[in-house]
């Protein structure tokens, strides 16, 4: 029984999720865990031409980061690993009915070396959703969704249609973040997901519901 706790008293139940089958891998494997990975998404508000991310584990150690050209033909990010290497660009695709981003290995536009592409899945949503689809993937149904919350406060990432969880994505706030003019997340990624494809949907999610000069 834990200090001061009460004789009889319950303790509040553990919510599990059904593991996902097999490990999901899109951008490494050496971005898989055989445990939960929480992680802290950071980045400064209206910075003029560039908007960078920040990923930080529990003890605040960087462990991605995410660096922006807005002022270009097309906007792109980049999500590097701590030391600065490019794993993973993603690329806004313009004039496209559905807003949609497509995600490279390293700094390539190639074709063969598309990792992913994400969409909303309605033209009009009160609330963001992304199907994900990966580059072999010709079809309707998606490998992966992204539903948010009113308020785009959190969303979950699940496997395809299913109920199969990967990852929870919370917006954090706090006098600090608004003293600093930061917004930040947190992000739970669940075992044997990797956690890099995770980062990389949750910026696309965050540039997605930053933009609101249109519902497209």
């Amino acid at each position: 029984m834990a200090a001061g706790q009460a004789p009889g008293n319950p303790l509040p139940a553990v919510r599990t999720y059904p593991p996902v089958e097999h490990p999901v891998v899109v951008i490494g494997p050496q971005y898989l865990a055989q445990y939960p990975v929480e992680l802290g998404v950071s980045t400064k508000l209206w910075t003029l031409g560039e908007n960078d991310f920040k990923v930080s584990d529990i003890n605040g150690t960087l462990i991605f980061q995410i660096k922006s050209k807005l002022l270009s033909l097309h906007d792109r990010r980049f999500l590097k690993d701590a030391a600065g290497n490019t794993l993973v660009n993603l690329r806004q695709k313009i004039r496209t009915m559905h807003r949609r981003w497509e995600a490279f290995r390293g700094e390539s536009k190639e074709e063969k070396d598309l990792l992913f592409t994400a969409k909303k899945s309605k033209l009009f949503q009160f609330k963001t959703e992304l199907d994900i689809f990966l580059a072999n993937n010709k079809g309707e149904v998606p490998d992966f969704k992204v539903k948010g919350g009113y308020g785009e406060s959190s969303c979950s990432i699940l496997v395809g249609d299913s109920n199969t969880m990967l990852a929870q994505m919370h917006r954090l706030h706090s006098l600090t973040t608004m003293i600093l003019d930061t917004d930040s997340f947190g992000v739970t990624v669940y075992p044997n997901v990797d956690y890099a494809f995770i980062v990389a949907l949750v910026v696309i999610l965050d540039e997605i519901n930053a933009d609101r000069s249109g519902e497209d």
